[in-house]
């Protein structure tokens, strides 16, 4: 018999299955809030930020717009101390180029042949070492085994046996119109890891330059 409060054998029976049902509901309710997250989470996507660019590569002085005119060359060392690099007006826009008429580029001074330090050639002009050589347009020529670069079109190789480009030097020009270099762009520097594209081996074997 059971008594009026429902306890007893009937009674137990009924808390018993009452409390197996709540059991078995929160145990199904923590799977699906489980899946419920795994879900969610599988459909977010975390956006990939880029690196930074450049680093730590030096922002150095290089030269003003007030100092240039068409045809003169700047030599100066970048990134290393010890490494010579050549900026050039070239009277003409270029690749690269910056300025008001996208005409000043600078660019690695040693050859990508075999790390000989090449020369500015303007166009109808030519090298002291080979009068027989008249540039079409401006050019870099490398008076060891006669690489010619096309300084208006990134330094790209139009005669001789360099084997790639020259690196070209990234510039900015500031609001007062002061020229800084402030990176490189591939292929690397001759003699840092010659030929590869990781810009970050110009910056290895020496010290970083900070100041003109």
């Amino acid at each position: 018999m059971t008594s009026a409060g429902g306890e007893g054998p009937a009674g137990e029976d009924k808390d018993e299955s009452r409390r197996d049902f709540l059991k078995t509901a929160a145990a199904i309710s923590g799977v699906l809030a489980v899946a419920g997250i795994a879900s969610v989470m599988k459909s977010v996507v975390i956006p990939s930020v880029p690196g930074p660019t450049q680093t730590g590569f030096p922002r150095v002085k290089v030269s003003s717009l007030g100092e240039l005119s068409t045809g003169k060359v700047v030599i100066f060392n970048y990134p290393l101390d010890n490494e010579p690099n050549i900026l050039v007006k070239l009277g003409q826009k270029a690749s690269g180029g910056v300025g008001p008429d996208g005409d000043i580029v600078a660019f690695s001074q040693i050859c990508q042949h075999l790390g000989c330090i090449w020369g500015y050639v303007a166009p109808g002009a030519s090298p002291s070492v080979n009068p027989s050589y008249v540039a079409a347009q401006p050019a870099g020529y490398c008076p060891c085994h006669g690489s010619v670069y096309d300084l208006s079109q990134g330094a790209k190789v139009i005669g001789g046996p360099s084997p790639r480009p020259q690196p070209q030097v990234q510039l900015d020009v500031d609001g007062s119109g002061n020229i800084y270099a402030v990176g490189m762009g591939p292929p690397a520097v001759f003699g840092h890891g010659t030929g590869s594209s990781d810009v970050s081996n110009d910056l290895q074997g020496g010290s970083l330059v900070t100041s003109t």
